[in-house]
């Protein structure tokens, strides 16, 4: 099982990709297009070109995951532009916002942290 933790680095490739690839191909792409290695841990996040669809991969130490979501109606409301790099870096609350197909970059949350105060 796959347990998605605050310390996880998310990258989100911008490009589509085609959705016939495992993930030999996956990972391919990560080395070439996102010039990440696929064995660090990291979460590799996809989608197909019509955005009915996206596979996530991430490496456990022991393999590989691939999971996928395919809508059964619509497409994924919120996806990188192409004006930016290769890849757009998630948080962890960003990535379970996309994969309920919301906009990330519109929830209201609260700062990931905040400074301590020293005085009471």
């Amino acid at each position: 099982m796959i347990q998605l933790t605050p310390q996880m680095r998310i990258l989100v490739a911008v490009e589509p990709v085609d959705f016939r690839k495992g993930i030999d191909g996956l990972t391919k792409i990560c080395r070439q297009r996102i010039k990440s290695d696929p064995f660090s841990g990291c979460v590799f996040v996809f989608c197909n070109k019509k955005k009915t669809a996206i596979k996530i991969i991430t490496y456990d130490g022991q393999g590989f995951w691939l999971c996928q979501k395919r809508l059964s109606q619509g497409t994924f409301q919120w996806w990188p532009d192409k004006s930016q790099s290769g890849i757009c870096p998630l948080a962890v609350h960003e990535l379970q916002l996309l994969i309920w197909n919301g906009n990330p970059q519109n929830a209201q949350v609260a700062p990931q942290w905040r400074k301590i105060l020293t005085e009471f």
